[in-house]
């Protein structure tokens, strides 16, 4: 009798811990509330594998203006965040926890788009997009960490498609590989539709480019990077897709376009550990994070995960932490940066399903 009393209890506990694993699991896999001031700020769906961190950054207060753009050194653990208005500091610096650090206050940019932090562990730059139509527009420039102008790429306020001299038209951004070559997705509107590789010498080895929806062909290329397996990925905001492309040859791999009927994919970086594609939606309010595909064909688009954010918060391009797989995202609508983070028993779930 002890006996039997004894195994129906184990089999109610047993019960009873499934009950809630089964509870766990549903809770992790599906929706994900955050409250912002009485409001629904954002919301989870599918894999719970990022929230919003709530604290970042400190002091607010400090975006004045419209915000386009964030980049990280993952070193130093600074991010730089590229912010758009008149009389106003267009780089501001944080770091981790949150706290303002500096900001530059140069008049050599107009109207920055993209930024970026190259030779994070060696001599750190910060790489700036301009979009601007005045005398320093249309131009890529590279500036010291604290805001020194270094370099400056294309012809200042002359809008191009030259490649000898080069010249651009609202370049959109930029990507620094550790191998030094340079890719660079020139326009945001104007002239160009093009992706163009540079050499660390700043000569062009092969470039894409015509304004279309054939393939190598793009209307307004967004965002680049490149992954671990030497694939270049392009957001083609507006022909709505993903193009992906040999990082060595410039060969066309590839396109994704059936995760984007409703709005085109701003943004386009990969986690750290290279297992999802992170994109912004601006005209939607979302970030989605799609399954990279391994070394291979590169398949169809698959959404893991997406965040909704609220009306007018329209997030335009993002950027990783790749020592603490944060993420931070630009958001022109909301005048601001904000950092979302790693949703820990996500994860974990997510390496057993």
């Amino acid at each position: 009798m002890r006996f039997i009393m004894k195994k129906k209890t184990n089999n109610r506990l047993l019960v009873a811990l499934g009950c809630i694993l089964l509870a766990l699991m549903v809770s992790l896999l599906y929706i994900n509330i955050s409250q912002f001031s009485g409001e629904v700020y954002w919301r989870n769906i599918g894999k719970n594998l990022y929230k919003l961190d709530v604290s970042w950054p400190k002091f607010p207060e400090k975006f004045t203006g419209q915000v386009f753009g964030v980049a990280v050194n993952d070193v130093t653990g600074l991010i730089y965040v590229a912010q758009r208005g008149d009389n106003i500091p267009k780089v501001l610096v944080f770091n981790r926890d949150g706290y303002f650090v500096n900001a530059w206050n140069t008049s050599t940019i107009e109207m920055p788009h993209g930024i970026f932090v190259a030779n994070a562990s060696t001599e750190p730059s910060i790489w700036i997009t301009d979009v601007g139509q005045g005398p320093y527009g249309h131009t890529i420039k590279q500036y010291t960490t604290s805001g020194k102008l270094i370099r400056i790429l294309g012809s200042p306020g002359e809008a191009g498609s030259s490649v000898t001299p080069l010249q651009f038209d609202q370049p959109a951004e930029i990507f620094v590989h550790s191998s030094g070559d340079i890719y660079i997705v020139d326009g945001d509107g104007g002239l160009n539709n093009r992706l163009i590789k540079l050499s660390k010498d700043f000569e062009v080895i092969w470039m894409h480019g015509g304004k279309g929806i054939g393939q190598g062909q793009f209307n307004i290329p967004h965002s680049v990077a490149v992954d671990k397996y030497d694939r270049v990925w392009v957001a083609d905001r507006e022909n709505k897709r993903i193009q992906v492309f040999s990082a060595i040859s410039g060969e066309w791999l590839g396109s994704w376009s059936s995760c984007f009927f409703e709005d085109g994919p701003y943004s386009v970086r990969f986690t750290s550990d290279q297992k999802y594609i992170i994109i912004a939606r601006l005209n939607i309010n979302e970030i989605m994070l799609l399954k990279a595909p391994p070394v291979g064909e590169i398949g169809l688009c698959n959404i893991i995960s997406s965040i909704k954010m609220a009306d007018g918060i329209k997030p335009h391009l993002v950027d990783i932490d790749i020592n603490t797989q944060d993420f931070y995202v630009a958001e022109i609508g909301a005048q601001q940066a904000q950092k979302f983070v790693p949703y820990f028993w996500g994860f974990i779930f997510d390496i057993f399903i």
